[in-house]
């Protein structure tokens, strides 16, 4: 059998992959679920009561499509955040977003700039649309803006890549250091700031919306998906200068964001006593997974995130080999990617059974090890 001949050369050039192998194709391997979903920086403590209540209700709705505008809940996130409606754009999480924006801006031979070990996903759309990625070392397990900023300089760089606070490795700048280097670049890079876990970060690390807000190349990105527990139904939103933003009609996908997705992002937004509680919540587990860590002579890295990374105080093969044996055990972790974070192995917060069932799995990896 011949195969079909007119795929782009692009298009052929990309390998089969994809940026995360997620824990159901690990289970469907294994022939067994995990006990302790820990891996992929979920909220475990789950969504409101109220959202339930209200996918529950839409639901009986499912058979009428969308509203393709968003419009009450992009109307309900620019009262929340103080800007007009039209400076908000929802779309299919943060990652759909990202595709967006990198589409919008990259083609064939763009460069773009990214920390080296920062999201993958990111990196995923930029070469899907052939641009050429420049990516700078962390310095001390941070994104380094300093570096950040000369690459995309030396580069004219087209967009620059930033999370804060950072994943894979939890830390995180001050918000008077995040504004300094969006007010650095050149007009012409645009800043993708993603904010997906700045519901956990100190107020400190979180620029103020009118600290950036009347910056045309800087876009805002955050999602539902991690302290408001609705990872499994893809939300996520930019905010940014009208102009921007706008540019995000003519490419997005409008009926993407689906009717239950609306109503249960609406209600956890009007839910503010849940978040809050969602986060004590993650405080409370992060304190407990860095006293498990130091337990075993292991350094917690401070996070902002819902999410600790360990440094096992050893190299990439030993951090593997506790993922393994973690995972062995029905424990579902992640470890950053390339050097030299990949000492390190990642935790998400949860609830305390699933916790504690880590914590006894960790023992019993870390003696096996010796």
């Amino acid at each position: 059998m011949t195969s079909f001949s007119r795929f782009t050369g692009l298009a052929q050039s990309l390998p089969p992959t994809v940026p995360f192998v997620g824990p159901e194709t690990q289970e469907r391997a294994r022939g067994e679920t995990f006990r302790a979903r820990l891996g992929a920086n979920e909220s475990g403590f789950g969504p409101a009561p109220s959202v339930i209540d209200s996918i529950t209700q839409e639901a009986q709705l499912s058979w009428r499509y969308a509203d393709p505008e968003n419009h009450d809940l992009r109307v309900a996130l620019a009262a929340h955040l103080g800007l007009a409606p039209e400076r908000v754009v929802v779309g299919e999480g943060i990652d759909g977003l990202l595709g967006l924006i990198v589409r919008l801006i990259v083609e064939p031979g763009t460069p773009v700039v990214s920390s080296l070990g920062a999201y993958p996903t990111f990196n995923f759309h930029v070469a899907g649309f052939g641009g050429r990625l420049v990516t700078v070392p962390y310095r001390n397990d941070h994104e380094d803006l300093d570096a950040l900023l000369e690459s995309v300089q030396r580069e004219n760089a087209a967009m620059v890549y930033l999370s804060n606070p950072d994943n894979p490795m939890g830390t995180w700048h001050s918000a008077e250091a995040v504004i300094a280097f969006a007010r650095a670049l050149p007009e012409t890079t645009m800043l993708v700031l993603d904010e997906a876990y700045g519901e956990t970060a100190p107020a400190s690390a979180v620029p103020a919306i009118a600290l950036l807000a009347d910056m045309p190349n800087v876009l805002r990105f955050r999602t539902f998906s991690k302290a408001y527990g609705l990872a499994g139904q893809r939300v996520g939103y930019v905010f940014g200068v009208e102009e921007t933003v706008a540019m995000f009609h003519r490419v997005r996908n409008h009926f993407g964001v689906n009717r239950l997705g609306q109503a249960a992002a609406l209600a956890a937004l009007q839910d503010q006593a849940w978040l809050g509680h969602v986060i004590s919540e993650v405080s409370a587990s992060r304190e407990r997974i860095g006293a498990i860590a130091e337990s075993h002579g292991f350094t917690p890295i401070p996070s902002a995130t819902n999410f600790v990374t360990i440094d096992c105080g050893r190299d990439a093969a030993y951090a593997k080999a506790l993922l393994d044996g973690l995972v062995s055990r029905g424990i579902f972790i992640r470890m950053p990617g390339v050097a030299p974070l990949n000492r390190c192995i990642r935790i998400s917060t949860g609830p305390e059974a699933e916790i504690g069932l880590f914590e006894k799995a960790l023992s019993e990896v870390v003696a096996e090890l010796g």
